[in-house]
């Protein structure tokens, strides 16, 4: 998103030309055969970082940044606040160089337009939504993701036209059959190669293995027809992708959060009293698994919830164990799957990466062009744990992209939580606008960040 030059980097802005040459072409459809198998990139050697201090306008300097705040970025870096939209989620640059903010509290669109205050003009595009939340362009077309349903508008200069709804009936805490119990309403959806889309449907609950057999099927991914609404379920066993997006070569990927509170799987001790530990929750266990997969998607894919559990330990039950999160096999969730008769999780492909147990992975996207001292990746918004003791800290976090896939986590920006497991910030989402910065959306301090690299 271009801004005024005292805070933009000696980087040409994106035009209408370019834009339009990086929309990906159009493919048959996704699946195991529309994309080629991915290779993982070599371990990259680790960007230099620095703490820096955030620079907020005296105009929208309220708490938190009535004190100064600082965040450790990549060596050069600059930091700024330049917008202050209340309870932040999910972001997408529009085709016009502007930045839509998602605002599911407050049911609405907010819209961000570069002026020469030094900070964005925030307006409000679309009011009055249920719960909205995912947004994806599929050029000139607006695709947003309600609660209950998908929207599309027509979008122009910063205006969107009437609404059309794509796809109506979709769970949440209004849906008759559910009774309010559903924890996870807020949908992302994202537009395909082949310009269907792709609609995350949230569990129900931590562990509700009636989510696999309900219509629309929860805890799903979605491949919506946009001129029929007719749908299919594209991916499965997928507790909350509430991370969504396409990669550059056309791959769907997701973000997950997963499960909470799993019993200890193996016939062992995990801790020192040298007594069985099989199927008991532990507080020590459960801290780390299970991991957060961060998974490229197929037709047919079966992500285990809530029978099977992605397991980051190298040596399998083993308490101090190294963890690895890079093509992780599953492990029988005891709960619901100790004989394994519901699936085999031997059976399941290994997640092809991943994050620690209770990151909250929220928004996914690819950046569009290489970022200066970091490279080309893919971005999310590490909301952070809101269960685990200490807690895991909020972030925005790196995976460097190439050849179809991702290579380890990497840290973009951090220092939102001190050492007491105190937080100022959680950011949700990460988008590289226009003007090659990176704009990051925080719905605990009611903030948007311009990560802006070195000129």
């Amino acid at each position: 998103m271009p801004l005024p030059a005292r805070l933009r980097p000696a980087v040409p802005l994106a035009s209408a030309a370019l834009l339009a040459a990086l929309t990906l072409p159009a493919l048959p459809g996704l699946s195991t055969s529309a994309v080629a198998a991915p290779t993982r990139p070599a371990a990259p050697a680790a960007f230099s970082t620095q703490s820096v201090r955030i620079s907020v306008p005296s105009a929208i300097d309220s708490a938190p940044f009535d004190r100064a705040r600082s965040v450790t970025v990549p060596t050069g870096w600059t930091v700024s606040v330049v917008a202050r939209p209340k309870k932040a989620r999910l972001e997408i640059p529009t085709p016009d160089g502007r930045l839509l903010v998602s605002r599911p509290s407050d049911g609405l669109i907010t819209r961000l337009t570069p002026n020469k205050r030094g900070y964005p003009t925030s307006s409000t595009l679309v009011k009055g939504l249920r719960q909205p939340h995912g947004m994806a362009f599929d050029g000139s077309t607006l695709y947003v993701a309600e609660s209950h349903r998908i929207d599309r508008y027509t979008y122009k200069d910063g205006k969107v036209g009437s609404r059309t709804t794509v796809l109506s009936g979709l769970p949440d805490s209004k849906s008759k059959d559910l009774k309010g119990a559903y924890a996870h309403a807020l949908k992302s959806v994202a537009v395909g190669p082949d310009h269907a889309l792709y609609v995350s449907i949230g569990s129900q609950a931590n562990v509700s293995p009636a989510d696999r057999s309900s219509k629309p099927q929860r805890a799903s991914i979605l491949r919506v027809d946009p001129a029929t609404g007719k749908y299919t379920t594209f991916a499965r066993g997928v507790r909350n992708g509430t991370g969504l997006a396409v990669a550059p070569d056309g791959a769907l990927w997701t973000a997950v959060n997963n499960r909470d509170n799993v019993a200890y799987p193996y016939h062992r001790d995990w801790g020192t009293d040298g007594s069985d530990d099989y199927g008991k929750v532990m507080a020590s266990y459960v801290n780390d698994h299970p991991l957060e997969p961060l998974a490229r998607l197929s037709a047919g894919r079966d992500l285990g919830w809530p029978y099977c559990n992605p397991d980051p330990d190298v040596q399998p039950g083993v308490a101090g164990s190294a963890f690895d999160y890079s093509d992780r096999g599953f492990v029988r969730d005891v709960q619901t799957n100790a004989n394994g008769s519901k699936l085999d999780c031997s059976a399941l492909p290994p997640v092809e990466q991943g994050l620690p147990a209770h990151s909250a992975p929220l928004g996914l996207s690819f950046t569009r062009e290489s970022l200066p001292g970091v490279g080309s990746g893919a971005l999310v918004g590490v909301h952070g744990s809101w269960n685990r003791k200490p807690p895991r800290a909020p972030e925005v976090a790196f995976f460097p992209y190439a050849n179809g896939g991702l290579g380890d986590q990497q840290t973009l920006m951090s220092g939102f939580q001190d050492a007491n497991g105190n937080r100022w910030g959680r950011p949700v989402a990460a988008v590289q606008g226009a003007d090659g910065a990176v704009y990051v959306s925080d719905d605990y301090a009611n903030a948007v960040y311009r990560l802006a690299p070195p000129a």
